[in-house]
């Protein structure tokens, strides 16, 4: 490859280096095209090497992956050629002027071939954590640089993984840059002459945009495939530009009255009747006695899926509290999580509504004036907390929470003597749930009734915690840290045992999200069901709840069992009465957003794209049969008028106008 750009034009006179066709600094550019296709086709194998979905191995699957990737590649590389074009282009002829541009250019290829090498290694870590190229996600992580930063740092060797960066960086600088340097050192064109090739490399970014979308990828047979297939770097820029995708635009509809009409059938039960013939969501939940005044504890349990309990069918060994619990609660075994991030899951259980495309909500601009669980139980006389063990500016929490009524506590409450174990997402789950006994216990003594939603954090990577609580050493992986998690609910419900207002308490613990995204389609609904366990000695009798439901009927849930009627502008049912009768669940990923219902999976993707899937056998569906008419009908009804909604939140005063409205004829 050196010798290709070193023989014809290793000379300096101007005469011997002109080509009819192509300047050769623009010929040098050939030299960073290779390296940039070949590195990207390394990473690209190296991540086939480290997915498991032994579907990609196929020939004609590795043909179909390569090929496609080909494309990505190139049309990723048409941004990175225009530096390159525009030394060449501006920097003038002659002796002076190519010394110039050799040193200019070569700098630039070595810092490409480092941010290159940077980016590779970037790809490992994020595909180890989501099993996808970029996303949102990364771009999104731009913003939280502690959190982020702080994690990889405790969760890899970052020297060595830098010094390894370093090398290979160097290496590649020592094989290229000689080469390359030769070739653009003896550039004696006119700038006339470099105009048409200058511009014709310009020109290639905008053909890359016009021409370049989802579909050669769509085309690949599994969902795997088609993130083997992308570019990290194209990747990273269509995720930033379509970070906050507007459903209206971008999916399929409904005509708007047919869209709520839909939903009003879909949200319109026996414990609850509409307000009006506008709006679909608003409407009366009446309670069927009297309400029942107990504190809630609600704990989000950080990417705990049903296949770590083994109550709900998962590894044996690693709950036993959880399981125990279970025993002697309300267990939920066909609940399935929202999303696949923990402010997807904190946006179903606090507001009751659709993952939809783009931002959850809490992390919008525009994040209050909605009906949130903790504002329901404000009506109720309850002061609703949300406790975090980590720094609630992450994904905007304190801004949302706090935004919206709820008192919030975090880790800058707690002393850093009182911090037996932290790392960068927060402090210890046992410290957490001292914070959250001490901070009931300030609330019970004056006499007021409490919501709280506990957020944990030890279920994450690095996956450390204090040493000698179980049997698995901190650090060593997963398993250790959801026994370790485990270990300090049970140590909480001791404690919590002790006060007197836990014979007045329920407890409620739910997963945000799982810990797995990777499946056979896009929205693998066995990588989406997590546990949920209702806990209430002497309140709420043992059993176990095997309906259909998703996240966002936690709300309605827990309301419902405490018979308390409310005006409800969420989108979730009470699992045991409206769920009971017509279970279904909502999930989605990155783009892609679910339905659930009677062994079906509808999918509504970009591009006004829909499939629907078999839920046992993963095959696809016809769309055009009357129950499949139905569940899409349905499933484009709560997205379409959620989508309605987060454009024009309607505030409580809002809904108390409308009920006066009702009452008034």
């Amino acid at each position: 490859m050196i010798k290709l750009f070193s023989s014809a034009q290793a000379s300096d006179d101007p005469v011997a280096n002109r080509s009819p066709f192509l300047p050769s600094r623009f010929r040098a550019l050939l030299l960073v095209a290779i390296a940039f296709v070949a590195v990207n086709a390394l990473v690209r194998l190296g991540l086939l090497l480290f997915d498991t979905d032994a579907s990609n191995h196929s020939l004609w699957q590795l043909a179909g992956i390569f090929l496609v990737g080909f494309l990505y590649d190139a049309a990723a590389l048409a941004y990175l050629l225009v530096p390159f074009a525009l030394l060449a282009l501006l920097i003038p002829a002659g002796r002076r002027g190519n010394l110039l541009h050799a040193v200019s250019a070569s700098l630039l290829l070595t810092l490409v071939l480092v941010v290159m090498t940077f980016t590779a290694a970037s790809e490992a870590v994020f595909w180890n954590e989501f099993s996808s190229r970029f996303n949102f996600i990364a771009v999104d992580y731009l913003i939280y640089t502690r959190e982020v930063v702080g994690n990889i740092r405790e969760s890899y060797p970052i020297g060595w993984m830098l010094a390894a960066v370093a090398a290979v960086s160097l290496t590649l600088a020592t094989v290229l840059v000689p080469g390359f340097w030769r070739a653009v050192r003896t550039e004696s064109a006119s700038f006339t002459r470099r105009i048409p090739v200058a511009t014709a490399v310009l020109a290639l970014p905008v053909m890359s945009f016009l021409t370049v979308g989802d579909q050669p990828r769509e085309s690949l047979g599994s969902a795997s495939a088609r993130e083997l297939a992308g570019n990290g770097y194209y990747d990273f820029m269509r995720a930033f530009r379509a970070n906050d995708l507007d459903y209206r635009v971008f999916y399929r509809t409904l005509p708007l009255d047919t869209a709520r009409q839909v939903l009003r059938r879909e949200l319109t039960g026996n414990d609850s009747s509409p307000v009006n013939n506008v709006d679909p969501v608003l409407r009366r939940v009446n309670s069927a006695g009297a309400r029942r005044d107990l504190n809630v504890v609600l704990v989000s349990m950080e990417s705990l899926g049903a296949d770590y309990v083994e109550s709900f069918g998962g590894r044996p060994g690693l709950t036993p509290n959880l399981d125990r619990l279970a025993a002697e609660g309300l267990m939920f075994t066909n609940l399935y999580a929202t999303g696949l991030r923990t402010v997807r899951g904190l946006e179903a259980l606090t507001l009751s509504i659709p993952p939809t495309p783009g931002h959850a909500v809490p992390m919008r601009v525009n994040n209050k004036g909605f009906q949130t669980l903790g504002g329901v139980f404000a009506e109720q006389g309850y002061e609703p907390l949300y406790i975090y063990g980590g720094y609630s500016y992450f994904d905007n929490m304190k801004d949302f929470f706090g935004g919206n009524g709820y008192t919030v506590v975090d880790r800058s409450a707690i002393a850093s003597e009182q911090i037996s174990h932290e790392t960068v997402w927060g402090v210890a789950d046992e410290d957490l749930f001292k914070l959250a006994i001490d901070q009931i216990d300030q609330r019970a003594a004056v006499g007021k009734r409490v919501f709280a939603h506990v957020m944990t954090t030890s279920n994450h990577r690095p996956f450390t915690y204090p040493a000698n609580r179980i049997d698995i050493a901190s650090g060593s992986g997963r398993e250790g840290a959801v026994k370790y998690s485990d270990w300090a609910i049970g140590q909480f419900i001791a404690q919590a045992s002790t006060r007197p207002w836990f014979s007045e308490t329920v407890f409620v613990f739910v997963a945000d999200h799982t810990s797995n995204g990777r499946g056979r389609t896009d929205l693998p609904p066995e990588n989406y069901r997590i546990p949920m366990i209702i806990y209430a000695p002497g309140l709420i009798a043992a059993g176990q709840v095997d309906s259909l439901a998703s996240q966002i009927d936690v709300a309605p849930t827990l309301l419902g069992m405490l018979n308390v009627s409310y005006n409800s502008r969420f989108y979730g049912q009470d699992i045991l009465r409206e769920g009971a009768r017509h279970p279904r669940a909502l999930m989605a990923n990155y783009l892609t957003v679910g339905y659930m219902q009677d062994g079906i999976l509808v999918s509504l993707a970009p591009k006004k794209r829909v499939s629907l899937t078999d839920v046992k056998t993963g095959s696809g569906l016809p769309l055009d049969d009357s129950r499949a008419k139905v569940l899409i009908e349905e499933a484009i009804a709560y997205y379409q008028v959620a989508t309605e909604q987060l454009h024009s939140p309607v505030t409580p005063e809002v809904t108390r106008v409308a009920l006066a409205s009702r009452a008034d004829h």
